[in-house]
């Protein structure tokens, strides 16, 4: 994510059969907190001086004419307002519930006024800057950094870090009175601070097994009583014994089931019994960039699986090649292309009717994709938003910019009153906490606490949580299911035992308790005190606070999702993991339930969500219960060319796991078998 989203993605070499899409974030964290616009006087932004610019790294005053950028985002009207409607019409006990404003009615209600776009104008014209950009949700200025300082009451300095000499605020921010209640936060005041991929600064939730159709012949054998060739389970857990493997968690290890299939989860999950399609939803996705050949792949890959393409006009996408940027750091398009790949097969997989949108960001920055979910909700593209992307709110170079929080949340207020609701992945890196980063392969590194990632923390979003999946080996239907982490094994040189054994935390299904947030009103009387009252870092609270996940789907990389896209001019196909897998899959069960609804917006999903908790309609997945089904596995594929043989404990998060009732690893549970019929509406 500019300060980037966290999201530079990327391929690194796997440690599997796979090989890992990274985000990096390029910049600089401040702290969580953002000031709420009031009264007439001047206001400080607290955050806008980072953390990292301390005295000791003072490198003295930056350039007064270096050029400087900023984005103001406007606070608009009735902010209270908009977050008591939105409660309101999401809320099943609510009059107001689904009573929802169209776009033009929020505008009107809740945008900004020409007066306050004026007097953001004027001040930041009269301090000689000048406006390159603004829409109704910003004012976006550049000009010196000595017009910059005139304009937010502070100096600029130079600060010495890890990643080179960067520009920061000498002190907090300030606004004028004049526009005190008009700005709602500032952002990008600090230069961003680069990060390679190679420290893993975020981490986009997706792993990418090893396949042979897209692999050359190994050069390096197994042991002599093991295949060599890739090789899984094609009728799940347990169907076929790695024989010749060393001893492990079990006696007989069996090898990873093969990669699912959207025919396969949506017999899990129950849509085909229930016999909806998401007709009449639109499911929008959003990501970096975009794929020439998205729809063309999709509809290949649909073919392939006994599935049908897109009908004309059921996918559109909006992308501006022309307007893209920091292609080198986020990767371009091509390393953004196995995530859009995967969000919209899933989608399209479990909800073959219903409308799909890709909304493309410029870049993996910040700025970009908030436009992107900018662009959904002032337009009304769709009913559901995917998101698989996130990153940590404290790090060894500070907190997370707060103007990212208020304006993220604001727009995410502003989908809820016109009946949009968000899904985003919870993250792929356990608990986030450095332990987990030590060894985890889609890890933030300089996490410096266990936390619950953004934007998944926000309470007016539907985290998304990861499960490993089993299926019934007769039926096909829905099996068990364990909390979505994995402990890693390798074969020894001389192929005799597991190095190291016990494995070393790998992957894992992300969430917690955030200490950033006080627990929202639908998670009364769900989520006990005994878990919403200590923070994932240990910190305890006398009230609530908002705990993550709300839902969780299959995800995890040994019970693997298959994806396909053009790759380098051809056509091919892996399997991937992740709550990248699981959020784009949740989307498609909202679209599924505004069906069952009568095609009657669902919204922000989670008090409904709430509501059904404890019934049938989810599977409470308990690990506890399940132990005895986790199946751990052998994985056997190709990885730089040569044949390697990776043992895995499923249902071993870091720091998270799954128990009776509402838990940090799973939220409330996955959808079970009585989740549509729990929506429909009878006529």
């Amino acid at each position: 994510m500019p300060i980037a989203r966290n999201k530079l993605a990327r391929s690194i070499a796997p440690a599997t059969v796979a090989a890992a899409l990274i985000l990096t974030t390029l910049g600089a964290a401040v702290p969580a907190s953002a000031a709420t616009p009031v009264g007439d006087s001047a206001r400080t932004l607290p955050g806008t001086h980072p953390a990292w610019a301390t005295p000791q790294a003072d490198a003295g005053a930056a350039d007064a004419s270096a050029p400087a950028t900023a984005r103001i985002y406007l606070a608009g009207r009735d902010a209270s307002g908009l977050a008591a409607l939105a409660k309101a019409v999401s809320d099943p006990t609510s009059a107001s519930y689904g009573q929802y404003l169209s776009a033009d009615q929020v505008r009107a209600r809740f945008g900004a006024t020409p007066e306050q776009v004026k007097a953001v104008t004027d001040w930041v014209t009269g301090a000689g800057l000048t406006v390159s950009a603004s829409t109704a949700h910003y004012v976006q200025v550049a000009g010196s950094t000595a017009a910059m300082a005139k304009a937010f009451g502070t100096g600029f300095r130079n600060y010495r870090t890890a990643d080179g000499t960067h520009r920061a605020p000498a002190s907090d921010a300030e606004v004028p009175a004049e526009v005190a209640g008009s700005v709602l936060a500032v952002s990008g005041l600090a230069d961003a601070i680069h990060k390679n991929s190679s420290d893993a600064t975020s981490v986009r939730e997706a792993e990418l097994h090893a396949n042979a159709s897209r692999l050359a012949a190994p050069d390096k054998k197994a042991p002599a009583t093991l295949p060599e060739v890739p090789t899984c389970s094609e009728d799940g857990y347990g169907s076929k014994t790695a024989k010749g493997a060393p001893d492990g968690y079990e006696k007989n290890e069996p090898f990873a089931p093969c990669s699912y299939v959207p025919s396969q989860l949506r017999k899990a999950y129950g849509v085909s019994d229930a016999k909806v399609t998401g007709k009449g939803a639109r499911v929008a996705i959003i990501d970096a960039y975009g794929l020439s050949t998205m729809e063309q792949d999709a509809n290949h890959y649909s073919s392939l699986h006994g599935d049908q393409p897109f009908k004309p006009g059921q996918y559109t996408e909006y992308v501006t090649p022309d307007k893209w940027t920091h292609q080198d750091e986020c990767g371009g398009p091509e390393g953004w292309a196995g995530e859009e790949a995967l969000d919209v097969e899933m989608v399209h997989g479990l909800a073959p009717d219903a409308q799909v949108v890709y909304v493309g960001g410029n870049s993996c920055y910040d700025e970009d994709l908030y436009d992107a979910m900018a662009k959904v909700v002032d337009e009304h593209l769709a009913d559901v938003v995917s998101n698989s992307w996130g990153e940590i709110m404290h790090g060894t170079t500070g907190d997370i910019d707060p103007a990212v929080v208020a304006a993220d949340n604001q727009v995410f207020q502003l989908g809820a009153v016109t009946g949009i609701g968000f899904t985003f992945s919870s993250g792929d890196c356990g608990d986030s906490s450095p332990g987990a980063a030590a060894t985890g392969a889609n890890c933030q590194t300089e996490t410096n606490q266990a936390q619950a990632d953004w934007p998944s923390a926000s309470p007016w979003v539907t985290s998304v949580g990861g499960t490993a999946l089993q299926l019934d080996n007769k039926a096909g239907k829905y099996g068990s299911e364990v909390s979505m982490g994995d402990l890693r094994s390798v074969l020894s040189a001389d192929q005799k035992s597991w190095s190291p054994f016990p494995g070393t935390f790998y992957f894992g299904g992300g969430g917690g308790v955030s200490k950033d947030f006080a627990q929202p009103w639908y998670q009364q009387g769900v989520v006990s005190d005994r878990i919403a009252k200590t923070a994932a870092d240990g910190t305890k609270s006398a009230t609530p606070l908002r705990a993550t996940p709300d839902i969780a789907m299959s995800g995890d990389l040994v019970a693997a999702t298959l994806v396909g896209y053009t790759d380098g001019g051809a056509y091919s196909e892996g399997g991937y993991g992740g709550t990248s897998v699981s959020a784009p899959e949740t989307a498609a069960m909202f679209a599924n339930a505004i069906q069952a609804r009568g095609g009657r917006a669902l919204g922000f999903a989670n008090p409904a969500l709430y509501d059904r908790a404890g019934t049938s309609a989810f599977h409470d997945v308990n690990d506890d219960t399940n132990h005895s089904k986790r199946g751990n596995v052998v994985d056997l594929g190709v990885v730089s060319g040569s044949l390697r043989v990776r043992l895995y404990k499923i249902g071993a998060d870091y720091g998270l796991s799954a128990n009776k009732g509402y838990d940090t690893a799973t939220g409330l549970g996955s959808p079970g078998k009585n989740f549509f019929k729990s929506f429909t509406i009878k006529k």
